[in-house]
């Protein structure tokens, strides 16, 4: 691996690979303890409307999209908020919406030649540097944010009623929770690719909530287990010529189901002791 990290490319990789795990760290914690997976996948899928939108327009993709992504999650925060029986609709709607406006402007935009896999699966190893500078400052005011919200937040994640009544905005906190979703989906699709993303912000939370004693120690764990993902399925797509998205799901799947496996078998000895 050491030989492989003297290339530019491998070394822009890696450091896509880490930024992008310590947004799914977070995010990914917070998506999963509030329930938003399913408007996590709309989410994803909506960024390609802004994917097409940037190639038709001929605007820089990765700000192109964000921007995009940013005013569509909140479109959709605002139209789940207090429609909680149609949610599962609206979410639909736009993630098939997301998808359709993207193809279509891709078909529409002048000189087409887009690379479609690397958006559908990622491409990690062709992330420039400017994109990376990029995750690194997203990254950062994830990290800012998070922090001066950080008690509200856990708050509303564990009972946003009564949240509600010690006077924490939840209203507010709705929308920025699915602002910064929309923000993170966009960093991550490079390395995973928009079908998969949903894969790295659930597996590694899950996998965390098992032992984490509290959303902090949650967040921390899983942007561990993504950047072991990461760096694994990195490892991988090098040597044996995979895609990268793919394989770095691939080890995030096989550990799911290693652990799962594992859990099963350690309540198994302390229900039976003497077997």
């Amino acid at each position: 691996m050491l030989d492989a990290l003297s290339y530019p490319f491998m070394q822009n990789a890696l450091l896509a690979g880490l930024f992008a795990s310590v947004a799914c760290g977070i995010i990914g914690s917070l998506i999963v303890v509030n329930r938003m997976v399913f408007l996590a996948g709309g989410v994803a899928h909506m960024a390609y409307g802004g994917v097409g939108l940037a190639f038709y327009a001929g605007w820089p993709v990765l700000p192109s999209t964000i921007g995009f992504t940013l005013l569509a999650s909140l479109g959709l925060a605002g139209l789940t908020l207090n429609r909680r029986s149609r949610t599962d609709t609206v979410i639909g709607v736009f993630w098939a919406a997301g998808m359709a406006l993207g193809i279509l402007l891709l078909d529409l935009a002048p000189g087409y030649n887009v690379d479609l896999m690397s958006y559908l699966f990622g491409s990690i190893l062709t992330v420039p540097l400017r994109d990376v500078i990029w995750m690194a400052g997203i990254v950062l005011v994830l990290l800012l944010v998070i922090g001066l919200y950080y008690r509200d937040l856990k708050a509303m994640s564990f009972d946003p009623e009564f949240a509600r009544t010690r006077g924490v905005p939840v209203t507010f906190l709705h929308f920025l929770l699915v602002a910064l979703l929309g923000v993170s989906v966009v960093m991550v699709i490079q390395v995973v690719g928009l079908i998969l993303v949903i894969a790295l912000l659930t597996i590694p939370s899950y996998l965390a909530q098992r032992k984490a004693q509290s959303l902090g120690r949650m967040m921390i764990a899983a942007a561990g287990w993504a950047a072991v993902f990461c760096l694994f399925g990195l490892m991988a797509a090098y040597y044996f010529d995979l895609t990268s998205g793919a394989s770095i799901i691939a080890v995030g799947t096989v550990c799911f189901f290693l652990v799962l496996v594992w859990d099963k078998c350690v309540g198994a000895l302390r229900s039976h002791p003497s077997a």
